[in-house]
């Protein structure tokens, strides 16, 4: 018996974005962006729950998009855990990445940055100096890439002819 899944709660909806962010964004931009949010301060301490890993990650794919489903082939992927040292009042926070590439440094940075984002006392700044920009700068890309793609797009049509 299959259960139906638990639709996702508001929370867990804003983390799964930003963590998507986290995730497209280049290791360069990523670093720039991070440093300029913490404002110059030090990035927190941090003990790895796992520390990044880069493995294969199975891609599947599907007929026409709903068809059956079949192993379209492998992807690299480096993931990480990693837990924030309590201090003051804030918890032990853990954060998570999981991206494509190997790219280890950048796991690092993603995982830390998701669990900053998850402290009250930080989620407001991040949100709108790391976050927003790079979602902005993505979505700007898609819609560059996009429209670059409409542009070679062909219309195809059929004349049908008087005969009978």
């Amino acid at each position: 018996m299959n259960a139906s899944p638990v639709p996702p709660t508001a929370a867990s909806a804003a983390r799964r974005a930003w963590m998507a962010v986290l995730a497209r964004t280049p290791r360069a931009e990523l670093e720039a962006a991070f440093s300029a949010a913490l404002g110059g301060a030090r990035a927190p301490a941090f003990d790895w729950l796992r520390p990044p890993q880069t493995g294969l990650a199975m891609v599947r794919g599907r007929v026409g998009g709903t068809g059956n489903a079949f192993n379209l082939g492998e992807a690299t992927v480096t993931r990480a855990t990693l837990r924030l040292r309590a201090q003051g009042g804030s918890g032990a926070t853990v954060g998570v990445a999981c991206l494509l590439g190997r790219d280890k440094r950048r796991a690092e940075l993603a995982a830390l940055a998701d669990a900053l984002l998850q402290q009250p006392e930080h989620h407001a700044r991040l949100q709108t100096q790391l976050i927003e920009p790079l979602a902005a700068r993505l979505a700007a890309q898609r819609a560059a890439q996009r429209d670059e793609t409409a542009s070679t797009k062909v219309e195809f049509f059929t004349m049908v002819r008087g005969d009978a």
